[in-house]
């Protein structure tokens, strides 16, 4: 009798965690960023936080029992959802600001070491790994109008690698080599590769037999899934000057027939994902989209770069509902969990606003933010600018950016699983926290 109670139990815990899995990036292949579990209204308490040897930049994933993300510091983790308690840890040849793909018992995930891993989602064993062209991040002469403008430049922002999403046996990603991948998810060969004019770190978004995703060259592409083709692709804004406002840095949501998308044009665009036409585009006044936008009840909510705003827009339309001010760069994706949205800021704060208001209902602060060493931050916790960007020049603007980091910025887009949210910070930690 005890051992079959002991396996109901099993069983049931193992159904719990079904119900519950989030084991892409943005909770599915189309990229809707909405949950099945509902968001905290309330913080209670810290529940565990996991220390690496660098920064988190990925996003959580979630299957089985296990927390699974990449560490800046080279690594690939799977700790206890539960605990914190680390299962096993994979190193990789660099970093990996990217969000693993767990699909039957197999994580997938690529690092900044050009190859891409497969691993036995259990013990962290490797299945296969593939090579790409290299990756690197997006480079201009005079990126930003740093100087001098004969310099090519790396951008300091190119913060992500890109996520891979897995369908009908194949796994597919972009690379900073400029190709989209398609890759055979149980041998790790090449089913075809479509090359863009540039860097993609992009995640894509797949739906009704479409690749979606967008590229540093300023384009957003459609292809088919099973063979490679081109579809359809929609141009973004150019910035020939200062490189600036150009590229899809943002990963689209596929809802109802419409592909949602931010680029660093400072547009949120909403496209006919089977023609790629422009059904509407919310302009964001010369501030980035590099939020993935979370699509819900017919709204849109999506958040900016430099002018700290969160946005709810309507989604047939584009019209605005909501607008709300925040006090730092937000880069982390909105997650929706329940009637709670949950995002991070570059200030290093998990904010929980209300789904319907858009009122924060509660904040939580990294330890890094906490402690606020050098004061990189202000007394009402925005950045200090005058003082962290001294000049225009060489690598003070690269000094500057990582002096932003220093205080436990969040990218990572939270993960919510049975009310508890994981995010990374810059810190170096993941969190957990009800």
């Amino acid at each position: 009798m005890k051992r079959q109670l002991c396996l109901w139990t099993l069983l049931g815990a193992a159904a719990a965690a079904g119900v519950h899995s989030q084991p892409v990036f943005r909770g599915d292949n189309a990229h809707s960023g909405v949950f099945a579990s509902h968001g905290p209204r309330q913080f209670h308490r810290v529940k565990w936080v996991f220390p690496t040897g660098d920064r988190v930049v990925s996003s959580p994933t979630y299957a089985n029992g296990l927390i699974y993300f990449g560490g800046d510091d080279g690594n690939i983790y799977a700790v206890d959802a539960a605990t914190g308690h680390q299962i096993w840890k994979h190193p990789t040849g660099g970093p990996v600001p990217t969000s693993p793909a767990i699909v039957d018992g197999v994580l997938y995930a690529g690092s900044y070491d050009g190859r891409f891993y497969a691993l036995n989602a259990r013990t962290g064993v490797m299945r296969w790994k593939f090579s790409t062209g290299g990756e690197r991040r997006f480079e201009a002469r005079g990126l930003h109008g740093m100087l001098p403008a004969t310099q090519t430049i790396p951008d300091p922002f190119d913060i992500y690698l890109s996520s891979p999403t897995v369908a009908d046996g194949v796994v597919y990603f972009g690379s900073g080599d400029g190709n989209v991948y398609a890759l055979d998810a149980a041998s790790g060969s090449l089913r075809w590769k479509y090359q863009t004019g540039d860097v993609v770190h992009a995640s894509p978004a797949v739906a009704d037999g479409v690749v979606y995703i967008g590229s540093w060259d300023s384009y957003f592409y459609a292809i088919d899934a099973r063979t490679g083709a081109l579809k359809w692709r929609f141009h973004g804004g150019e910035d020939p000057r200062i490189h600036n406002q150009v590229g899809f840095q943002s990963s689209a949501a596929i809802v109802g027939g419409i592909v949602y998308v931010g680029c660093r044009d400072s547009n949120l665009y909403a496209l006919d994902a089977a023609a790629g036409t422009q059904r509407w585009k919310f302009s964001t006044d010369l501030s980035w989209v590099i939020t993935s936008p979370a699509v819900h009840d017919g709204k849109v909510f999506f958040a900016t770069s430099d002018s700290s705003l969160y946005h709810v827009v309507d989604a047939a339309t584009g019209k605005p509902i909501l607008r709300m001010q925040d006090k730092a760069y937000i880069f982390s994706s909105p997650a929706i969990a329940g009637d709670v949205v949950l995002h991070g800021v570059f200030n290093g704060t998990l904010v929980a606003r209300d789904l319907s208001s858009g009122q924060v209902l509660w904040q939580y602060e990294t330890e890094a933010s906490k402690r606020n060493n050098g004061w990189i931050l202000t007394a009402d916790r925005r950045f200090n600018q005058q003082m962290i960007y001294r000049s225009p020049w060489r690598e003070a603007p690269i000094v500057a950016t990582e002096r932003q980091l220093s205080v436990g910025a969040i990218f990572s887009s939270p993960l919510v699983v049975s009310g508890v949210v994981y995010f990374g910070s810059t810190d170096g930690n993941l969190y957990a926290i009800e």
